[in-house]
């Protein structure tokens, strides 16, 4: 198994506005970790530490949390399950950690990258995405960093739905519906649409 990146957070003792406040101005970020088994407990990390690790792993690879509690020292596996921003600043302002069991499946978003470019795109289409993740059950340590799509066939006007998509082995996406998760639109789709724009507009 390869080595995590290892995050440390020391249990936080004091709550509230007020001492959450004054955390923030020492460049610490409260937060919150929870496990499968209901436990959770106030905790609190270092703000450079925490960007450095969300910057790399996102909210959906896997960690080693370093929980300070008193001088024990506790290594659980975790995710970074949220982050909330600042609205004006932008930094973090709290987090909350999920532990996990790696012997577990667990449902997780991931993003998935596009390569190539596609025909139709070339042709002058516009390429439209529906969401940003797709969400996938799978082992915590066969979380994919991304699900690739190549785009490079796809021509003016066609699709790539959710069973298009080939899923690293012990992946399976979570899907009622076969759904689109990007098109390739045209020049027909578009006439059609200012058609329907003039309709309505005399309509009106």
């Amino acid at each position: 198994m390869a080595e995590l990146l290892k995050l440390n957070v020391q249990e936080r003792t004091l709550t509230g506005k007020g001492p959450n406040r004054r955390l923030r101005l020492q460049e610490k970020v409260p937060g919150i970790y929870y496990d499968q088994k209901g436990t959770n407990i106030a905790v609190q990390v270092s703000l450079v530490p925490l960007q450095k690790a969300y910057s790399k792993l996102g909210n959906a690879q896997v960690f080693e949390l370093v929980l300070d509690r008193g001088g024990k020292v506790e290594t659980m596996p975790a995710l970074l399950w949220r982050v909330r921003n600042e609205p004006v600043s932008g930094l973090p302002e709290h987090v909350d950690f999920f532990g996990i069991d790696l012997t577990k499946d667990i449902k997780v978003a991931v993003h998935y990258e596009l390569v190539g470019k596609s025909k139709g795109v070339k042709l002058g289409g516009r390429l439209e995405q529906f969401r940003d993740t797709i969400e996938v059950i799978c082992k915590p340590m066969n979380i994919p960093e991304s699900i690739v799509i190549d785009i490079t066939e796809l021509d003016m006007l066609d699709s790539v739905h959710i069973e298009d998509i080939a899923f690293p082995e012990g992946v399976t996406p979570v899907f009622d519906e076969n759904y689109a998760v990007l098109h390739i639109s045209g020049d027909q789709e578009d006439e059609e649409e200012e058609s329907e724009e003039a309709v309505e507009e005399e309509t009106e």
